[in-house]
Protein backbone atom coordinates (compact mmCIF):
# COMPACT_ATOMS: atom_id res chain seq x y z
CA UNK A 1 0.00 0.00 0.00
CA UNK A 2 1.49 3.02 -0.94
CA UNK A 3 -0.50 5.56 1.14
CA UNK A 4 -2.89 6.05 3.55
CA UNK A 5 -5.68 8.13 2.78
CA UNK A 6 -7.01 10.94 5.20
CA UNK A 7 -10.33 8.38 6.50
CA UNK A 8 -9.26 8.99 10.15
CA UNK A 9 -10.27 11.93 11.97
CA UNK A 10 -10.57 12.65 15.81
CA UNK A 11 -12.32 15.44 16.92
CA UNK A 12 -12.34 16.99 13.75
CA UNK A 13 -8.68 16.57 13.18
CA UNK A 14 -7.84 15.14 9.87
CA UNK A 15 -5.59 11.91 9.53
CA UNK A 16 -2.18 12.71 8.29
CA UNK A 17 -1.40 11.24 4.53
CA UNK A 18 1.84 8.95 4.99
CA UNK A 19 3.19 8.30 1.54
CA UNK A 20 5.33 5.36 1.92
CA UNK A 21 6.62 5.59 -1.79
CA UNK A 22 7.27 9.27 -3.25
CA UNK A 23 8.05 8.00 -6.73
CA UNK A 24 4.85 5.85 -7.59
CA UNK A 25 2.67 8.14 -5.80
CA UNK A 26 4.57 11.06 -7.87
CA UNK A 27 3.66 8.82 -10.97
CA UNK A 28 0.16 8.78 -10.56
CA UNK A 29 -1.44 11.11 -13.12
CA UNK A 30 -3.97 13.15 -10.84
CA UNK A 31 -1.05 14.14 -7.71
CA UNK A 32 0.04 17.53 -7.42
CA UNK A 33 3.75 18.36 -8.62
CA UNK A 34 6.57 17.52 -5.44
CA UNK A 35 6.67 21.33 -4.38
CA UNK A 36 2.52 21.54 -3.98
CA UNK A 37 3.01 18.57 -2.25
CA UNK A 38 5.39 19.14 0.09
CA UNK A 39 3.79 22.71 0.53
CA UNK A 40 0.66 20.63 1.66
CA UNK A 41 2.41 18.45 3.81
CA UNK A 42 4.30 22.03 5.52
CA UNK A 43 0.75 23.31 5.70
CA UNK A 44 -0.68 20.78 7.44
CA UNK A 45 2.30 19.93 9.73
CA UNK A 46 2.07 23.75 10.97
CA UNK A 47 -1.61 23.23 11.19
CA UNK A 48 -0.90 20.20 13.63
CA UNK A 49 1.19 22.00 15.72
CA UNK A 50 -0.81 24.71 16.34
CA UNK A 51 -3.76 22.47 17.39
CA UNK A 52 -1.04 20.90 19.32
CA UNK A 53 -0.21 24.15 20.82
CA UNK A 54 -3.88 24.80 21.57
CA UNK A 55 -4.88 21.82 23.36
CA UNK A 56 -1.33 21.90 25.72
CA UNK A 57 -3.22 25.45 27.23
CA UNK A 58 -6.24 24.01 27.08
CA UNK A 59 -4.75 20.79 29.62
CA UNK A 60 -3.08 23.17 31.37
CA UNK A 61 -6.16 25.02 32.14
CA UNK A 62 -7.29 22.04 32.99
CA UNK A 63 -5.46 20.87 35.50
CA UNK A 64 -5.53 23.69 37.01
CA UNK A 65 -9.34 23.46 37.27
CA UNK A 66 -10.20 20.15 38.04
CA UNK A 67 -8.03 20.22 41.42
CA UNK A 68 -9.82 23.37 42.24
CA UNK A 69 -13.38 21.84 41.68
CA UNK A 70 -12.20 18.77 43.81
CA UNK A 71 -11.40 21.16 46.63
CA UNK A 72 -14.79 23.04 46.24
CA UNK A 73 -16.39 20.04 46.85
CA UNK A 74 -14.37 18.92 49.49
CA UNK A 75 -15.61 21.90 51.63
CA UNK A 76 -19.42 21.55 50.63
CA UNK A 77 -19.18 18.06 51.97
CA UNK A 78 -17.27 19.48 55.16
CA UNK A 79 -20.15 22.39 55.55
CA UNK A 80 -22.92 19.91 54.73
CA UNK A 81 -21.51 18.06 57.76
CA UNK A 82 -21.22 21.07 60.45
CA UNK A 83 -24.65 22.32 58.35
CA UNK A 84 -26.46 20.79 61.74
CA UNK A 85 -24.39 22.24 64.43
CA UNK A 86 -24.92 25.20 65.56
CA UNK A 87 -21.36 26.24 66.90
CA UNK A 88 -19.81 28.41 64.21
CA UNK A 89 -16.66 27.33 62.50
CA UNK A 90 -13.27 28.69 62.68
CA UNK A 91 -11.45 28.72 59.50
CA UNK A 92 -8.73 30.58 57.17
CA UNK A 93 -9.46 31.24 53.54
CA UNK A 94 -7.48 32.30 50.87
CA UNK A 95 -7.36 35.73 49.59
CA UNK A 96 -4.20 35.84 47.27
CA UNK A 97 -1.32 33.45 47.05
CA UNK A 98 -0.07 32.97 50.18
CA UNK A 99 -2.04 35.54 52.10
CA UNK A 100 -5.21 34.20 54.41
CA UNK A 101 -7.25 35.52 56.73
CA UNK A 102 -9.45 34.37 59.72
CA UNK A 103 -12.89 34.03 59.68
CA UNK A 104 -16.13 32.26 61.97
CA UNK A 105 -18.25 31.13 59.83
CA UNK A 106 -22.02 30.06 60.90
CA UNK A 107 -23.34 27.01 60.24
CA UNK A 108 -25.61 27.76 56.73
CA UNK A 109 -28.10 25.36 54.75
CA UNK A 110 -26.38 27.62 51.39
CA UNK A 111 -23.37 28.82 49.29
CA UNK A 112 -22.61 31.31 46.89
CA UNK A 113 -21.02 29.24 43.71
CA UNK A 114 -18.97 31.35 41.05
CA UNK A 115 -20.00 30.75 37.90
CA UNK A 116 -17.64 32.90 35.68
CA UNK A 117 -18.05 36.32 34.24
CA UNK A 118 -17.90 37.60 37.69
CA UNK A 119 -21.52 35.99 38.12
CA UNK A 120 -22.16 33.91 41.71
CA UNK A 121 -25.23 32.16 42.23
CA UNK A 122 -26.63 31.24 45.53
CA UNK A 123 -27.11 27.38 45.73
CA UNK A 124 -28.66 25.06 48.29
CA UNK A 125 -26.07 23.33 49.56
CA UNK A 126 -27.36 19.88 48.24
CA UNK A 127 -27.78 21.42 44.97
CA UNK A 128 -23.96 23.06 44.52
CA UNK A 129 -22.99 19.39 45.29
CA UNK A 130 -24.78 18.54 42.81
CA UNK A 131 -23.20 21.04 40.27
CA UNK A 132 -19.88 20.88 41.52
CA UNK A 133 -19.83 17.01 41.05
CA UNK A 134 -21.01 17.47 37.31
CA UNK A 135 -18.68 19.96 36.75
CA UNK A 136 -15.97 17.56 37.83
CA UNK A 137 -16.77 14.70 36.17
CA UNK A 138 -17.06 17.11 32.80
CA UNK A 139 -13.56 18.43 33.47
CA UNK A 140 -12.22 15.22 33.64
CA UNK A 141 -13.83 13.52 31.06
CA UNK A 142 -12.38 16.88 28.80
CA UNK A 143 -8.90 16.46 30.23
CA UNK A 144 -8.85 12.72 29.09
CA UNK A 145 -9.85 14.06 25.78
CA UNK A 146 -7.32 15.96 25.33
CA UNK A 147 -5.32 14.29 26.26
CA UNK A 148 -6.44 11.76 23.48
CA UNK A 149 -6.72 14.28 21.47
CA UNK A 150 -3.21 15.15 21.64
CA UNK A 151 -1.49 11.70 21.70
CA UNK A 152 -3.67 11.39 17.88
CA UNK A 153 -1.87 14.98 17.36
CA UNK A 154 1.69 13.78 17.94
CA UNK A 155 0.99 11.15 15.62
CA UNK A 156 -0.23 12.93 12.83
CA UNK A 157 3.14 15.57 13.55
CA UNK A 158 5.15 12.52 13.19
CA UNK A 159 3.61 10.88 10.00
CA UNK A 160 3.68 14.08 8.06
CA UNK A 161 7.26 14.53 9.18
CA UNK A 162 8.47 11.24 8.11
CA UNK A 163 6.50 11.91 4.37
CA UNK A 164 8.17 15.64 4.43
CA UNK A 165 11.04 13.71 4.77
CA UNK A 166 11.01 11.23 2.22
CA UNK A 167 9.92 13.61 -0.26
CA UNK A 168 13.45 15.68 0.34
CA UNK A 169 14.87 12.29 0.44
CA UNK A 170 13.24 11.45 -2.65
CA UNK A 171 14.26 14.50 -4.09
CA UNK A 172 17.70 14.22 -3.63
CA UNK A 173 18.41 10.74 -5.16
CA UNK A 174 16.34 12.49 -7.75
CA UNK A 175 18.75 15.31 -8.19
CA UNK A 176 21.71 12.49 -7.67
CA UNK A 177 22.53 13.39 -4.51
CA UNK A 178 22.87 10.71 -1.86
CA UNK A 179 22.47 10.83 1.96
CA UNK A 180 23.35 8.42 4.67
CA UNK A 181 21.08 7.79 7.45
Amino acid sequence: MAEKEESEVQQGIPAAQFVEDVDEYMRKANNPAPETMLKHLEDNLNKYRFLESNLNQKKRRLKVQVPDIAKSLELLKHLSKKAGESTPMDTRFKLSEQVYAKATVAPTKTVGVWLGANVMVEYSLEAAESLLTKKLEHATKTLAGVNEDLAFLRDQCTTTEVSILLFHLSACHFCGFFIRI
